[in-house]
């Protein structure tokens, strides 16, 4: 029997390193990363995260030169969490004038000006002494009474002079509050990247360790998305379109790729992503007993979350893929 050929041969396009990057599909930069920086109160202070291998508390002055040296490789845009302040009901501390997120968008935006762009978490939960990302009401976190204070964090933040403000607390209504007093300010220029579909996670195990953050009570699937769904989880993020986000994240990355996804092919804002605590902790352990190649990990991580369809991935990776030209 004589044999047919193959006119259709796709490996043609596999055949060199120079062909499969010329016909790639998904392409990175360093334009789509943020990284992550956690902020603490007090001098000279560069403390270890246990569970987060390379990832540090700073002090302000600590965090200044820290980050300068980031920028040396490329790094200009860093989300803010502030850690250490003191705790209460009503987390009255976390959009006090003096708090070290304050603080420390002043002296960023004083040292580097507008050649860093500066992000700032908007949640309670580091500043509530039940570690909510609310204000607890007969054991149950009152939503409207949350979002007052969530919004006074916010302006805190952008009046100190945040580029964009991103709250993750997932209480209703919390954009349209937030970007009604940024606005009744004069901040009409402040951006808002809303944590659009954050799920209740495992992942999140050593952020918490990280910003101190674990409810003494009960868990957060109240408030935050069951990870079982993803109707749910697109309205939630086309609400806060409607509601004056400028970008939407989905929260954790790896795990919900198919919400990534389906937002960016329902919404015209541009979909961010965040590679949490728990997704990089997996990597590096791996990593440090040999059994995977970190690097190559890393890149096709990062690539899967470009290729769902996210533009902007927020990750703990971010300084050593520059550094070490992995990117």
């Amino acid at each position: 029997m004589e044999k047919q050929p193959l006119n259709i041969r796709p490996r043609r396009l596999r055949k060199s390193p120079i062909l499969r990057d010329m016909v790639a599909e998904t392409r990175l930069s360093r334009e789509m990363f943020i990284y992550p920086y956690f902020v603490v109160p007090g001098k000279k202070i560069k403390h270890k995260i246990d569970a987060m291998p390379g990832i540090h508390h700073f002090s302000l002055d600590q965090l200044l030169f820290d980050v300068e040296k980031g920028m040396n490789s490329g790094v200009n845009k860093i989300l803010l969490f502030g850690v250490g302040e003191k705790k209460t009901g009503d987390a009255s501390s976390s959009f006090s004038n003096n708090s070290i997120v304050v603080k420390a968008v002043k002296e960023l935006k004083r040292k580097f000006g507008e050649d860093l762009f500066v992000i700032t978490d908007v949640c309670v939960c580091a500043y509530t002494t039940h570690g909510h990302c609310g204000i607890l009401n007969d054991g149950y976190v009152h939503n409207d009474s949350s979002v007052e204070v969530i919004s006074k964090m916010a302006l805190a933040h952008a009046m100190a002079g945040a580029d964009m403000v991103a709250p993750s607390d997932m209480m209703d209504g919390r954009i349209s509050a937030i970007r009604g007093i940024l606005d009744k300010n004069r901040l009409e220029n402040t951006s808002i990247m809303s944590y659009a579909s954050k799920f209740a996670s495992a992942y999140y195990g050593p952020f918490r360790e990280a910003a101190d953050s674990a409810p003494q009570t009960g868990d957060r699937k109240s408030y935050q998305m069951d990870f079982r769904n993803a109707r749910e989880a697109l309205k939630e993020a086309l609400i806060d379109e409607q509601e004056g986000a400028d970008i939407l994240m989905v929260k954790p990355a790896l795990a919900f790729l198919d919400i990534i996804s389906q937002l960016s092919l329902n919404t015209l804002l541009p979909v961010a992503c965040y590679n949490v605590s728990g997704e990089y902790a997996m990597v590096k352990a791996a990593s440090e007993r040999g059994w995977i190649d970190e690097p190559k990990i890393v890149m096709e991580n990062m690539h899967a979350f470009a290729r769902a369809g996210a533009g902007i991935i927020i990750s703990y990776h971010t300084r050593q893929m520059f550094e070490s030209g992995w990117l």
